[in-house]
């Protein structure tokens, strides 16, 4: 059988291959792949830092960082350092066997974070279907000591993102992922984002096994919960027996300037989910538990075939180190205050721009009209956005080692293209 594409890229630095190459691509996509990517007709090649080159060597600057994953850029020599060496010595043998680098990464995450210990799995959305799991588990084996029955019930919020499986997606609350996969994992229910007094009569104690909360939602708008909101979610888990998941899959690992976000509503969750930047671009996920929530655990209850493997947790503590060093969190914070200055100072007098929001570098910028134009016409310049909410969001998660100078690149490009609304 002859393939429809056989096309050979060459990375741009030695040898730009040639437009003709780029749509050669982009047509075998179109041939080959289950189209569930709106993807932008471009085919990148190559990348260094915070640019990115397409196949005619175009430079972009990237401010999506492949949706808040890659936090160190493109080809940190660290990270490539600690790949190429794991990838040399041993990259997969199953969760049979125990890795150095597996315990050396639990150890890091654990001593970091609220948690007592760790499951590892390959992404975000994996985190939070072993999360539901986890938190049923641990219901169940409390009512069975009662001879009761546990608590299975989950409570979200409107405009949380949670994942796409079956079950991630019952807490996810966009009607158009939803309704073409309907019916979802039962027992899921969804409250206002921000209200406390509609959450206290969404939880039920003996019926809610849990609550999960974005402490910083990215999809959804880039939208802070507030202190009291949370506080509130805490206190009403205690008194219900619930369990308070707090999903940081975006917004965790030093995106808002603290390496968890809930550091800074100063609450604890039972379990915490993580995945996005954790390994700098290869797929991991982690879910953070106490001891009383892995206590209910049994050998069995879950797993992962490639989970945890040597050769992502060894790049995991590669990107710890780095957003652990002295200075590089509070260089996010300010970076963060930095970009939202600039953009409203440069953006804020146009009218179709409503509040330019977020944590350090996450941003969100409303808009009171679709973003898309505007999302396009960047891309056409040479920058990278995304969008966000109900599409009339701008969402930024630049590399967290953007310099300013790269900052009021991307707000000059940002400025230039704001003609494209309408």
């Amino acid at each position: 059988m002859t393939p429809r594409c056989a096309v050979q890229v060459p990375a741009p630095k030695t040898a730009p291959p040639s437009k003709l190459q780029g749509e050669e691509i982009i047509k075998a996509e179109s041939e080959l792949f289950v189209q569930t990517y709106a993807r932008s007709p471009v085919v990148f090649v190559s990348g260094e830092g915070c640019k990115l080159y397409d196949t005619e060597n175009k430079e972009y600057l990237d401010l999506t960082a492949g949706i808040a994953v890659n936090a160190l850029g493109h080809g940190d020599p660290t990270w490539v350092k600690a790949v190429t060496e794991q990838a040399g010595k041993l990259a997969h043998v199953s969760n049979l066997y125990h890795t150095v680098p597996q315990v050396k990464l639990a150890e890091r995450l654990v001593g970091a974070s609220f948690a007592d210990r760790v499951f590892m799995v390959n992404s975000g959305t994996e985190a939070n279907e072993a999360a539901i799991k986890f938190a049923r588990k641990y219901h169940h084996a409390l009512a069975k000591e009662k001879n009761e029955q546990g608590a299975t019930e989950l409570v979200a919020f409107t405009n949380g993102f949670h994942g796409r499986t079956l079950g991630a997606l019952s807490l996810t609350s966009k009607v158009q992922y939803r309704t073409p996969f309907e019916p979802l994992v039962p027992g899921a229910s969804f409250v206002d984002f921000g209200d406390l007094e509609a959450t206290r009569a969404a939880v039920v104690a003996g019926k809610t096994a849990a609550v999960f909360v974005e402490p910083l939602q990215g999809e959804g708008g880039v939208c802070s919960a507030t202190a009291s909101f949370l506080t509130g979610l805490r206190e009403l888990c205690d008194e219900t027996g619930t369990l308070l998941v707090f999903d940081e899959v975006q917004c965790g690992l030093g995106r808002t300037g603290r390496l968890w976000a809930h550091e800074a509503y100063d609450v604890r969750p039972d379990i915490m989910t993580l995945a996005k930047p954790l390994a700098g671009g290869l797929p991991i996920g982690a879910v953070l538990v106490t001891e009383r929530v892995a206590a209910s655990i049994a050998a069995g209850d879950h797993g992962s075939t490639f989970a945890g493997g040597p050769l992502v947790c060894h790049a995991a503590v590669a990107v710890l180190d780095r957003i652990q060093a002295p200075g590089f969190l509070e260089s996010v914070a300010e970076k963060g205050e930095y970009l939202r200055a600039q953009l409203r100072e440069k953006l804020g007098n146009n009218p179709h721009v409503k509040e330019v929001r977020g944590e350090g570098l996450l941003v969100g910028i409303q808009l009171d009209v679709p973003a898309s134009p505007l999302v396009a016409a960047a891309l056409k310049a040479g920058l990278l956005i995304l969008t966000a909410g109900k599409g009339d969001v701008v969402r930024l998660a630049p590399p967290l080692i953007i310099s300013t100078q790269e900052i009021d690149q991307a707000v000059a490009i940002l400025d230039s293209c704001m003609s494209s609304l309408q």
